[in-house]
């Protein structure tokens, strides 16, 4: 018998989501290289390929078809992968310290060219290093060996179980380095503090590859800005005649900001996104401060921070500068179909004085016409008194046709009156005598 009703289908997808890539626990010391790559999608089918090349080698199976995350056990070499929306991580653990500070890395147990064999570009590389902790805090000489001189920053993580530095650099080698000395990590809180750095890292690079768009739109959205101010200043004058002209320039700028927020849009979005996994992943950390050393927040907060604010703000003005844009072309077409409304009601006027013309002159012709049938009549009906009188009736023509003028021209301005009065009710929708 059936406790629930039925599950939704996604159901065991989503309660397993918030178990999904769990860190790796990790002893300490222990050495890891992570590389991020972005990838299209058609070279999605060839990273399980190239993967599966790694695993057979080792007897292990390989991903399964539409994986997304994979954790295998190859000899000494600890290997993971998480593929996320447009990048793919690869993560590497191996036990034991190495000989110099970055010597031999997790990486020096690979299939040789099988990292240079990942499909897609490299993004993101970088060793990191777990220790144990000295009684005493490592010194500038000690982060110096570490970073090859340059300026570390860090602090102590995890409300003081442990240390990280790195000094956000990519060293000759082509990878970033970290360093995590613990003090009371656990297994886990280690595996994790890694991981939480090498987010970092990703994230943070995801996050300013908006920061060249940014550039490169930033010369472009000032030039859009005052040519758009020059034209709404020439729709304000309202010169007349250059409409069509201003009109067509407005169009060319409205293409130009659609064109720049749909070729960045998507990036300064995923920016945004970023960023704030960023400021998360830096929050999780529960730095305090060590005496002379900038910690990763702070870090964040000068050199991270500014750039994430002017990708912000071209995103910004990119959707300003189109709703300016659209403003101005509604104001225009507005003005626009005011001159068309005022072209129209003139040329109504025009036509009302040429219809009252043409009336004016139908009604001069009509007086000509009454004129001519009553001459053509009466000289009808001056031939047929003459007739009348040669044919022996005492008759008088000319008083005949003096006596039918009169009514001849009453009987035709009656017949005129009587076809208008008709075509009147016509044009009014009424019936005529004839239809009644």
């Amino acid at each position: 018998m059936a406790l629930l009703p039925p599950d939704h289908p996604d159901r065991q997808a989503l309660a397993s989501e918030a178990h999904a890539r769990p860190p790796e626990p990790l002893d300490t010391p222990s050495r890891a290289t992570y590389v991020a790559v972005l990838i299209d999608t058609d070279a999605r089918a060839r990273e399980l390929e190239h993967i599966a090349s790694l695993c057979a080698p080792n007897g292990v199976a390989p991903p399964a078809e539409g994986a997304t995350h994979f954790i295998a056990t190859l000899g000494t070499l600890r290997f993971k992968w998480e593929r996320h929306g447009e990048f793919s991580g690869y993560t590497f653990f191996i036990g034991g310290r190495s000989s110099s500070p970055f010597g031999e890395t997790a990486i020096s147990r690979l299939p040789a060219d099988w990292l240079a064999e990942i499909p897609g570009s490299t993004l993101v590389a970088a060793h990191a290093k777990l220790v144990p902790a000295e009684d005493d805090e490592p010194d500038a000489t000690v982060l110096a060996n570490l970073f090859d001189g340059n300026i570390a920053v860090g602090a102590r993580i995890g409300d003081g179980a442990g240390l990280a530095f790195t000094d956000f650099r990519v060293h000759g080698d082509g990878f970033a380095r970290f360093v995590v000395f613990n003090r009371d990590l656990t297994l886990r809180q280690a595996g994790r503090t890694l991981q939480r750095l090498f987010e970092i890292e990703a994230y943070r690079m995801l996050a300013l590859l908006a920061l060249p768009i940014a550039r490169r739109q930033l010369p472009r959205i000032v030039e859009i800005e005052s040519s758009l101010a020059a034209l709404t200043d020439s729709i304000a004058k309202d010169q007349g005649g250059n409409d069509e002209s201003l009109l067509h320039e407005l169009t060319r700028l409205a293409a130009e900001v659609e064109s720049g927020l749909a070729s960045s849009q998507f990036r300064f979005g995923a920016c945004r996104a970023y960023s704030e996994l960023v400021t998360t992943r830096v929050g999780e950390l529960r730095e305090q401060r060590l005496t002379g050393v900038q910690t990763i927040e702070e870090f964040m907060a000068r050199r991270f921070t500014p750039a994430m604010a002017t990708c912000t703000t071209v995103s910004q003005r990119l959707h300003n500068l189109s709703e300016r844009v659209a403003q101005a072309s509604a104001l225009l077409s507005t003005r626009v179909d005011i001159t068309r409304e005022r072209q129209n009601q003139a040329l109504l006027a025009s036509m009302d004085r040429r219809a009252k013309l043409q009336l004016r002159l139908q009604q001069t012709v009509e007086g000509l016409s009454v004129a001519a049938i009553v001459y053509y009549v009466a000289g009808l009906v001056g031939y047929l008194s003459k007739a009348l009188k040669a044919g022996g009736l005492h008759i008088e023509p000319d008083l005949v046709v003096g006596i039918a003028i009169p009514l001849v021209a009453l009987g035709v301005l009656s017949t005129i009156r009587r076809a208008k009065h008709g075509i009147s009710k016509a044009e009014a929708g009424q019936p005529s005598a004839r239809e009644l």
